[in-house]
């Protein structure tokens, strides 16, 4: 049974392009307005699915935060979703705050929780519309009007570098590029595609305001941790972030989806740290 107070499966937030997007909410008890941490799964941007955070969703709820773990329109073989993929996570962070009251939600605190993949788009999602950028391209929907901006991010084994990552898949697995499949062409056809998708590009100091944490394990072999996360952490540095990390030790990747209680869980030490950054930037 759900710690939550409730539970609501199937919340509609948009539909975009005749697909309707939806996402898990988990309310805490008591009246709020609460905190409400948005997450994004992972799965190369051509798989998973928002279940992987449900574990989160109870265990941040018990701890008096709402949580709303989203689906997105994935990627497949001649069928990119760059940027549409980020236009359906602003979108959910702009559902969240138009329906803020309705919900007992702090709309001024809104954190983005992002795995692997969906750390990229979390931080495009978080960073990029700082800048009124990622924004727009859906009018129609309910909340297109009310802003998209978070005060926190957290990113979790993510890809910041999606140049460095192309390179990284082709190493892997040369037969089928997923941040090609994502994007629709290779860097070699379109640079410009490779920068603006990157969240290391908006790394800048007009970005700054929002908090940012970011985990990765010891141990990833697909998400290459000298390529991506600590690039982007002192890119965020230099641009004058609050930016924290937490090092799992012997961490591979894909982990947040674990139980957190369990025995010597990934997530279990992950926890604490990410409550403690909540709890001081949220």
């Amino acid at each position: 049974m759900s710690e939550a107070s409730e539970t609501r499966k199937g919340v509609v937030y948009c539909n975009h392009d005749g697909v309707e997007l939806a996402g898990d909410l988990y309310l805490p008890k008591g009246a709020g307005p609460h905190p409400v941490v948005i997450c994004v799964h992972g799965g190369g941007w051509r798989a998973g699915a928002r279940g992987a955070f449900g574990h989160w969703g109870d265990h941040l709820a018990a701890r008096g935060y709402a949580v709303f773990t989203v689906s997105y329109r994935l990627s497949a073989p001649g069928k990119k979703t760059y940027p549409q993929a980020v236009h359906d996570v602003v979108a959910a962070v702009q559902f969240i705050r138009g329906e803020a009251k309705a919900l007992g939600i702090d709309p001024e605190r809104i954190a983005l929780y992002g795995a692997s993949a969906g750390a990229q788009l979390s931080a495009l999602a978080g960073l990029g519309t700082q800048s009124d950028q990622f924004i727009g391209a859906y009018p129609q929907d309910k909340h297109a009007s009310v802003s998209a901006k978070v005060k926190a991010l957290i990113g979790v084994f993510g890809v910041y570098d999606m140049a460095a990552q192309w390179l990284s898949f082709n190493h892997q697995s040369p037969r089928e590029n997923g941040v090609e499949l994502f994007l629709g062409a290779p860097p070699m056809d379109d640079r410009k595609l490779y920068f603006e998708s990157s969240p290391l590009s908006y790394a800048v100091t007009a970005n700054n305001k929002v908090a940012v944490l970011l985990s990765w394990g010891t141990e990833d072999d697909l998400v290459w941790v000298k390529e991506q996360s600590e690039p982007f952490m002192l890119a965020l540095k230099q641009a004058g972030f609050f930016v924290r990390s937490s090092i799992v030790q012997a961490a591979p990747h894909f982990w947040t989806s674990d139980p957190i209680d369990e025995p010597n869980s990934f997530s279990g030490f992950f926890s604490p740290r990410l409550l403690r950054f909540l709890g001081e930037r949220l």
